[in-house]
């Protein structure tokens, strides 16, 4: 084989390479935009979460002291 169609052959499969390196990078950045979105809908539950956890342990402190459960 001469050594221009070896350096085709390389080229070649270099490009072919190259091509699905950037498909499996393409596919990374669509799966990280899907993990990001997730994670933000995750930090708003859990955000909405703690705000009525939260106003939970106000009420109950303050039915506590109604009751006289506690000292004030």
């Amino acid at each position: 084989m001469s050594s221009d169609k070896r350096a085709e052959v390389t080229s070649e499969l270099l490009l072919e390479t190259l091509k699905a390196i950037q498909g499996t990078l393409t596919r990374l950045v669509d799966d990280i935009h899907e993990v990001k979105e997730r994670l933000g809908i995750l930090e708003m539950q859990y955000a909405s979460l703690s705000n009525r956890m939260d106003r939970m342990d106000l009420r109950i402190e303050r039915i506590e002291r109604r009751l006289g459960l506690v000292e004030v």
